[in-house]
């Protein structure tokens, strides 16, 4: 503060401020601003709460299911296919093949050949076992039925060079059945849906997948909603 009378120059720069309190003049710490902590993103879960994973065959609201049809706005809801328990049907034949040359060395089967022939043979017949399971796992694994918030899709999945897809529009959906039969589907909770439409295809079967019951109740659900949203659109 600068303060002039005549020609006398009081400079008064370095004097407090009378209007300020001593206590208010000391410096106050500096304070850091808050930064929350990143919240990590939460998994994604399927309708049993474990984390879903492409070989489960039950996935509620999958992120990174894609199909060949998949229209940009359409939103997966449901992904089942055959219940694991399934695939004992060619886990067992494929066990019982990968064992058999070790069981057969102990009986003269091929004694008759020369060695270099016996070893080509069993190479040949480990080449068909590794055939066989692959195309009974990738049967199993392609053979999926889609569940979006616009239709259903069935991929028939018969081999490598060979596949069937077909589809009906929620709206399409007139009945949705399912049945539990017999001990072993009662015990591993899986069974049959059958879905009727007015579509091309009057029929959709959803095979021994798991938790039958509740895909009817979500595919049900999900037609009350949308024949809503058609009737709402019809009176606008």
């Amino acid at each position: 503060m600068v303060i002039l009378t005549g020609k006398v120059i009081i400079g008064l720069g370095n004097m407090p401020d009378i209007f300020i309190s001593e206590e208010e003049q000391k410096e106050t710490p500096e304070v850091e601003p808050f930064v929350p902590e990143a919240i990590p993103e939460k998994p994604q879960y399927n309708e049993t709460g474990n984390v879903a994973n492409p070989l489960s065959a039950f996935i509620f609201h999958p992120k990174k299911i894609k199909f060949e049809t998949k229209e940009g706005e359409e939103k997966v809801i449901l992904v089942v296919r055959r219940h694991p328990i399934t695939n004992l049907r060619w886990i067992v034949p494929a066990v019982l093949m990968v064992f058999a040359p070790l069981i057969l060395s102990y009986v003269p089967f091929l004694s008759f050949l020369p060695k270099n022939f016996q070893i080509v043979t069993v190479l040949l017949w480990y080449l068909g076992t590794f055939a066989f399971t692959l195309l009974s796992f990738i049967t199993w694994y392609f053979n999926v039925h889609i569940v979006t918030d616009e239709r259903i899709i069935d991929i028939d999945y018969f081999n490598l060079v060979y596949k069937e897809v077909s589809d009906a529009n929620l709206d399409k959906i007139q009945d949705v059945t399912y049945k539990m039969g017999g001990v072993a589907r009662t015990m591993m909770n899986f069974g049959d849906v059958v879905i009727q439409t007015a579509s091309e295809v009057p029929n959709f079967t959803f095979e021994a997948v798991p938790k039958p019951d509740k895909i009817a109740k979500i595919l049900q659900e999900l037609t009350v909603e949308e024949q809503k949203e058609a009737m709402e659109g019809r009176i606008r």
